[in-house]
């Protein structure tokens, strides 16, 4: 029997038509077991029943996993970010990589206004000590009173530039592939951006050139009191050096939804001027539903392109 994986933790296989096209074809699907990422040896194991497409979350797809895996033709990322995937290996095995970069757009770019607006006027910090029984009168800030600096404008970079103009923010750039860049948006040098901006925001994906592209010198260059956000991939913040800069004041407040580990059991966690979330940038219930039927459909279309269904 034809067999599929999908090795996201989770996905809705019953109310998505393509890989209801894909049963009627006569192909199984496998799914993860373990409900989280997956690690190398274990989808390794799980392609290892002859898969010949795979609809992937962020679980390592090195040279190693397609070696192992001969019959596998499609690699479907149900996601934007293609860090996860080794391309020249995939290449080398003639397996083609697809993803689905606009459907995640809207819920990131919203999660990344949410941590703005919650850093800003501290919620989450003035709800705990309502409920210690206490009554702070915390005084905030204005978005519209702050330079956004958004390094990458991709499609969540666009819509987070856009959505912080709709409150009046100014709003700088720094993207040295950018193809468009909104209306009233300056792009400026990295330096210049931490030099100037009250927030910085990532929205780049993560290779080898950005690791840790905010490490304790970018720290050091930006303005007194910057705050601090990535809701785009572990790895592009030196998260030891962001904990010494919360302990100085450098950077007055932080929100991360990844890491370098995840689940992350780090020194951020001391900390109550921050916000971390579990990787839930995605997990819009519409961004989802839209984001599994497209990496399905992609799926399904590169299995038909590659000759393994007609």
């Amino acid at each position: 029997m034809k067999t599929l994986v999908i090795s996201t933790s989770s996905f809705d296989i019953d109310n998505n038509p393509p890989l209801q096209q894909l049963l009627q074809k006569g192909f199984q699907i496998v799914t993860n077991p373990h409900k989280r990422k997956l690690t190398e040896d274990e989808i390794i194991e799980l392609l290892s029943n002859g898969a010949t497409g795979l609809i992937a979350g962020i679980e390592p797809l090195t040279a190693r996993v397609f070696q192992a895996s001969p019959q596998l033709k499609v690699v479907s990322r149900c996601g934007a970010g293609l860090d996860s995937v080794d391309l020249n290996a995939a290449k080398q095995h003639g397996i083609t990589v697809l993803n689905t970069p606009e459907a995640p757009a809207q819920a990131v770019a919203e999660l990344t206004m949410a941590f703005i607006l919650n850093l800003l006027r501290q919620t989450a910090v003035i709800d705990r000590a309502v409920r210690n029984k206490e009554w702070p009168r915390t005084q905030g800030r204005l978005l519209a009173a702050q330079t956004v600096g958004i390094v990458g404008l991709g499609h969540i970079g666009r819509r987070v530039a856009r959505l912080c103009q709709a409150f009046e923010a100014s709003v700088i750039a720094h993207d040295p592939f950018a193809s468009q860049v909104p209306d009233g948006v300056k792009l400026v040098p990295l330096d210049q951006l931490l030099a100037s901006a009250d927030i910085i925001t990532l929205h780049l994906p993560y290779s080898a050139d950005s690791h840790h592209l905010l490490d304790a010198k970018a720290f050091a260059a930006m303005k007194p009191e910057a705050i601090v956000i990535n809701a785009a991939r572990g790895g592009l913040v030196d998260e030891n050096a962001l904990a010494d800069a919360l302990k100085s004041g450098k950077v007055s407040a932080a929100a991360l939804d990844v890491f370098e580990q995840e689940p992350y059991q780090g020194p951020l966690l001391e900390f109550g001027h921050i916000t971390l979330t579990s990787h839930v940038g995605s997990l819009a219930r519409e961004s989802r539903q839209r984001m599994e039927i497209e990496a399905a459909d992609n799926l399904l279309q590169g299995l038909i392109q590659t000759g393994v269904i007609s």
